[in-house]
């Protein structure tokens, strides 16, 4: 909490000293405590002795007084808090945030306002998450009207004006028809696709094979009834919901549409198992590889249901693959709703589907592009670098050379950072952010990162968004500085950033990206941010019984980002999933973030003026191996003997040890032993002479090596040249030097020397043995000129 000490002599009241701070400070700024003091502590050297501040006590506390809701819109709203929140009495000052509210409670909240009549725009809940303020933004937000669809059930041929959001001419919409089973009578919509489902489609006709956004779910089933119950289930599901019914069409066409059927009955394939093979599940895993099958996009469902009988477990295997193009997280979970209801015999008690095509109008008939420029522009304009975790650069992978791993917080921290969002009056979506960008910070080596966040899409995605099947969801930039500002200060920025770019969650991602200073090709960012909410409540008796023979037995999950981190929000504790490329360590990074959010909250609750840079990432294990054990460098040494003598024993010793690895490149330390003989003898051919200076204008390289220890053999001095320094600067080098050879490659503009030698044109002699000329170990080896 925030303590305010003061020295006034005068009585003060603390309400009117409150009052005016208000009126000078933003709302996070303000003290919720005031203590006076005959003086300030100082220590002695007359700073402000901070350990030595009283704790305040209850008279020095204002607590927020419940007021009652005033008015129609305040005490509708506080009833809607009420229910949704789970708590027994909200006033017209309570903070959503603070009484436990999130994202996701924030779509359904937005949805039972509509239903009483009242519409505000969710930013506002976002950014004054006040009873009071949100009543007052009531009425001030138009929704997108979506304007009818005007393909009739009995339609037989389509027209250009039957189509209410594209713009096709006659010739692509009799060709889209000729490509549905049926024809013009099962077409039931056209339209085009969302922001996210762009960038999906682009990186499924990138890939060379396969699909890396195909993802599958296997099934246990006890016997073939049930096997047969969960197709019913799932045709149900597909006949009730327009996005499951859609397929993908883009050849010839502008821009890519959507075509909703009206009948798709799921893709069923009995497979059929080598008896000689591999278990029947690995079999099915096997032929369905998403890295090497993909959907038909042009064929609705895109869905496949591939089955088999697994005699030797006395049961059915299922495996169902799914396009992400049409089901993000939330998504599934309704799916998975209403195949259980229809297994309970419970259809009727389902509320009408909600059409995809509300949502694309929202996304597309809402905010202009030019105010998504504008937003992005203003965030994104003087970011010139791109945000590499790690040097991960390739963001169009297939998702397969990604390794997972998991942790689950402790349950302290979890109760520590829920805690600490709602003093904060911000989710813990916030805290979690702000978390990331200090991992990130920390790995790419920049005090400002950018990098992608998983917006729910949901928000402002119209009438009934919160149980509507289809792509929602949307991954847009954030920008978070983690420099010298204070915890708190920065933990207000990222929400209110959040908060900013929800009102652009519709907006593409390639159109963020072009805002940006970076240039194509490069990615502006290679780290992904998930925040979800699993915490829904279910009724354990009712799933047991839908489920009951039916056992998911695996799932599947990739992305083509080399780095993504999922946290799971399970209502009391959180859940870390990291997903990286092989090489990284997934569970190294779950720690790097578990120790940073600890970092995050010890400072949010002890001591708020901490820098944000000042937060620990690395874990106490880690860091003492990086600070201690990687600069343990002290140990004996042959002190009598030169560099290259040491080596050259090690050669004679492990002469088939690798020595150096570089690019494509590998040689044995009596390969390098011998290139750096014959080196030297060349050079010595050349007339170096012991305590002659070399210089050597090479990249990073084995030349660069070979060449370090040749002219160490001959007992001269090498000069190593800066390649990317100004050739004056070069020159300066040779010339205080005194170098007399150069050695360089042809491609390479250098320094100029009284001997000039080109490594990549140079032939040596076959001779290898060492030279063996007597030097001090004291001799001079180098010569280094710093900056």
């Amino acid at each position: 909490r925030l303590v305010a000490y003061f020295t006034e002599s005068r009585a003060v009241d603390i309400e009117a000293l409150r009052s005016h701070l208000q009126g000078q400070l933003p709302d996070y700024m303000v003290p919720v405590a005031y203590v006076r003091l005959d003086a300030l502590p100082l220590t002695p050297n007359g700073k402000l002795d901070r350990k030595a501040l009283p704790a305040p006590d209850l008279d020095a506390v204002i607590t927020r007084g419940y007021e009652a809701p005033q008015g129609d819109v305040e005490t509708t709203l506080a009833q809607l808090w009420q229910a949704l929140l789970s708590v027994e009495q909200v006033g017209r000052h309570d903070h959503f945030f603070e009484l436990g509210g999130h994202s996701l409670l924030a779509v359904s909240l937005i949805e039972r306002m509509r239903q009483v009549g009242l519409s505000a725009d969710v930013r506002v809940l976002f950014g004054q998450p006040t009873l009071s303020a949100l009543a007052a933004a009531v009425g001030g937000y138009c929704e997108v009207e979506v304007p009818a669809n005007g393909i009739a059930r009995d339609c037989t041929r389509i027209m250009p004006d039957m189509l209410s959001l594209t713009r096709l001419d006659q010739e692509a919409i009799d060709r889209i028809v000729a490509s549905v089973p049926g024809g013009a009578g099962n077409v039931q919509d056209i339209y085009p696709l969302a922001p996210l489902q762009e960038g999906i489609l682009y990186h499924h006709l990138s890939a060379e094979q396969g699909d890396p956004y195909l993802l599958q779910a296997l099934f246990g089933l006890r016997d073939r009834q049930r096997l047969d119950d969960f197709i019913l289930a799932l045709q149900s599901v597909i006949d009730r919901h327009d996005i499951l019914r859609t397929a993908i069409v883009w050849e010839g066409l502008d821009e890519p549409q959507q075509v909703v059927w009206r009948q798709a009955p799921l893709k069923l394939e009995a497979f059929e198992p080598d008896p000689q093979g591999a278990g029947i599940v690995e079999q099915l895993q096997q032929r369905f590889d998403a890295r090497l099958y993909g959907l038909d996009m042009t064929q609705a469902p895109l869905m496949h249901l591939a089955f088999a009988e697994d005699k030797p477990n006395q049961r059915w295997v299922a495996l169902l693959l799914f396009h992400h193009i049409a089901l993000d997280h939330t998504a599934l979970k309704v799916v998975q709703r209403e195949m259980q209801a229809h297994l309970l015999g419970q259809v009727g008690q389902l509320d009408a589907a909600v059409p995809y095509r509300n949502y694309v109008a929202q996304a597309r008939l809402g905010v202009s592009q030019e105010e998504h420029e504008a937003f992005f522009r203003d965030m994104l304009g003087d970011v010139e670098e791109p945000t590499l975790p790690f040097g991960l650069q390739q963001v169009q992978g297939d998702g397969h050379d990604i390794e997972e791993a998991g942790r689950l917080l402790e349950r302290d921290l979890s109760r520590r950072l829920r805690r600490l969002a709602r003093r904060s009056g911000v989710g813990t979506a916030s805290l979690c952010h702000l978390a990331w960008a200090q991992v990130l910070a920390c790995v790419s080596g920049k005090s400002e990162v950018v990098f992608g966040t998983v917006l729910l899409g949901r928000m402002q995605g119209g009438q009934g968004a919160d149980r509507a099947l289809g792509m929602f969801i949307n991954t847009l930039p954030l920008r978070v500085s983690v420099d010298d500002q204070d915890v708190r200060t920065g933990v207000q920025a990222v929400h209110g950033r959040l908060t900013a770019l929800l009102g652009h969650e519709h907006a593409s991602l390639a159109l963020a990206q072009r805002c940006s200073g970076v240039s194509a090709p490069a990615p502006l960012f290679s780290a992904l941010l998930n925040y979800r909410n699993s915490s829904e409540q279910v009724d354990a008796l009712e799933v047991d019984a839908a489920w009951q023979g039916i056992e998911t037995l695996d799932g599947e999950s990739r992305t083509n980002y080399p780095l993504t981190l999922s946290v799971d929000d399970l209502g009391e504790d959180f859940a870390l999933t990291v997903l990286v490329k092989n090489g990284i360590g997934a569970q190294r990074v779950c720690a790097y973030m578990e120790r940073a959010l600890q970092s995050l909250a010890t400072a949010l609750e002890s001591s708020p003026a901490t820098r944000l840079h000042d937060l620990a990432v690395l874990p106490h294990a880690e860091r003492e191996r990086v600070l201690e054990a990687f600069n343990a460098t002290t140990r004996a040494y042959p002190r009598d003997k030169t560099v290259h003598a040491v080596f050259e024993q090690q050669a004679q010793d492990c002469a088939d040890a690798i020595a150096v690895v570089h690019d494509e490149q590998c040689l044995t330390y009596g390969e390098l032993n011998i290139r750096a003989n014959r080196l030297a003898r060349h050079l010595a051919g050349l007339g170096v002479q012991p305590g002659d200076r070399v210089a050597l204008g090479l990249a990073r390289s084995v030349e660069l090596l070979v060449s370090q220890l040749a002219v160490l053999k001959c007992a001269a001095v090498y000069v190593p040249l800066d390649t990317s320094a100004p050739l004056e600067r070069q020159q300066f080098m040779v010339d205080d030097s005194g170098a007399k050879v150069l050695l360089t490659q042809s491609s390479l503009v250098s320094a100029q020397s009284a001997v000039r030698v080109d490594l990549d044109r140079l032939e040596l002699a076959e001779a290898s043995t060492d030279l063996d000329l007597p030097q001090s170990a004291e001799a001079v080896a180098y010569i280094m000129y710093t900056s």
